[in-house]
């Protein structure tokens, strides 16, 4: 079994990524792919012959449990920080919170709407209540987490956690730690 960093190395190359292709949706065909590069036929057989020695090709045909165990070998993400998680989540809304942040970063804005409310929920309390915040400073805020900072900002207002009146923005909702 190859390591990542190998395959890495062998996918780069464009004749082994077409015949890789090909291979992920049948037999591969050299006549297509030599036709398709304007290379030899030998050399698409060469490059069919070193992906079967590396276990990535069997008979014409992807080898997609070698793939498995090489994405199982790839290094993890980041998990979210301790930033991130950050206040009082219930278990579930904890979940929720590492699934969508990597470090402090935001990975994606959840497309489930009870998801996306537990990820505006912390990102609001990015902003002090009975403060005005002008757009300038929401966006650099929002865009400390993720680079879609207009659709977060949206999102803030359409579930009530934040208002806007004359270019000002103010939090209006979420938890407030009192002590």
């Amino acid at each position: 079994m190859i390591d990542a960093t190998t395959f890495a190395r062998i996918a780069v190359d464009p004749i082994r990524l077409a015949i890789l292709g090909h291979a992920a949706v049948g037999v591969v065909d050299v006549d297509a792919i030599a036709g398709a590069l304007a290379i030899p036929e030998r050399r698409v057989f060469k490059e069919m012959a070193g992906l079967e020695a590396a276990g990535l090709l069997a008979e014409g045909r992807l080898v997609p449990e070698a793939l498995r165990e090489i994405a199982r070998l790839l290094p993890k993400g980041p998990t979210a920080s301790a930033l991130a998680l950050e206040g009082d989540w219930t278990d579930e809304e904890a979940r929720v919170l590492a699934t969508f942040f990597s470090g402090t970063r935001l990975t994606g804005i959840p497309e489930k709407r009870a998801k996306r409310r537990v990820v505006l929920e912390r990102l609001v309390q990015e902003f002090e209540p009975g403060i005005r915040y002008d757009e300038r400073e929401v966006n650099f805020t929002l865009q400390l987490f993720h680079a879609d900072y207009a659709a977060l900002r949206r999102y803030l207002v359409d579930e009530g956690l934040m208002a806007r009146e004359h270019g000002e923005y103010w939090r209006t909702g979420g938890r407030v730690e009192i002590g």
